[in-house]
């Protein structure tokens, strides 16, 4: 202190010296320190980050779920839509039922359906959606049934060409399309030609629409149904109160019994 009041300019030399050779000792030993708040700037950065981006997944894995509930349902929803554009009769007794399983292979083409006979399901009853016939119930549970699809070879359903009245039977044929056989011989049908179910046999209702004649050949007639199988969710049994040949075809059992 009496040097520095003694000799100012003097001290002041001295420290800046003394300054000047402290600093960079000062300046090494200050920056692993910026580092240090650096990095803990850095991690608490990342840590908010993380917290955000698993906010996000979360957010969007909700969203998702979401979708597919809604997808669902319109699904679903577009389903129950089909079937009202068929109206069945008014003392037709019609019990809506779900698929729930594909029985079918190579030689077969049924599907399980999820309404039995404490549904009021019973054997023979037709089988359809919006679009037109299915099938016909061919077994049934008590809390189940088994639906035989018209592309079943053993489907055969008595059927009439809707502008000429020309009766026939449309027969499954495992494939994507059916064959119109047991026409009359001079009987031609045309493509375009629409296949209504006749009622003959007494087995199911008449009118009930089936498909519609897709090609014409040497080797028969074919009909495209109105309805695909692949794409079968939701379906309706109708009753009207027909016994015909499943009636007849039981009692003659019985008979044989």
């Amino acid at each position: 202190m009496l040097v520095g009041k003694m000799e100012p300019a003097a001290f002041e030399r001295a420290r800046a010296q003394v300054t000047d050779a402290v600093a960079p000792i000062l300046d090494a030993v200050s920056r692993p320190l910026d580092v240090a708040h650096d990095m803990i700037g850095e991690g608490k950065t990342l840590l908010a980050l993380r917290e955000e981006n698993a906010r996000l997944r979360a957010g969007q894995d909700r969203l998702l779920q979401w979708q597919a509930i809604a997808r669902k349902l319109e699904t679903e929803n577009k389903a129950l839509r089909e079937l009202l554009n068929f109206v069945p009769a008014p003392d037709t007794k019609h019990i809506s039922a779900r698929v729930i399983g594909d029985s079918g292979g190579a030689f077969a083409r049924t599907m399980i359906l999820n309404a039995g006979s404490r549904d009021g399901v019973r054997k023979g009853q037709a089988v359809i959606t919006g679009a037109g016939l299915v099938g016909r119930v061919q077994e049934v549970g008590l809390r189940s049934s088994r639906l035989l699809l018209l592309s079943d070879l053993n489907s055969r359903i008595p059927v009439v060409i809707e502008s000429s009245r020309v009766r026939g039977v449309v027969a499954g044929t495992n494939g994507e399309t059916l064959r119109l056989v047991h026409l009359p011989p001079d009987v031609v049908a045309a493509p375009g030609d629409r296949i209504v179910t006749s009622g003959h046999g007494g087995a199911l209702p008449p009118g009930l629409p089936v498909g519609v004649v897709s090609v014409v050949g040497e080797s028969g007639i074919e009909v495209e149904p109105f309805v695909d199988p692949a794409r079968l969710e939701v379906v309706q049994t109708l009753d009207y109160g027909l016994d015909g040949i499943i009636e007849f075809k039981a009692g003659r059992a019985e008979k044989s019994r």
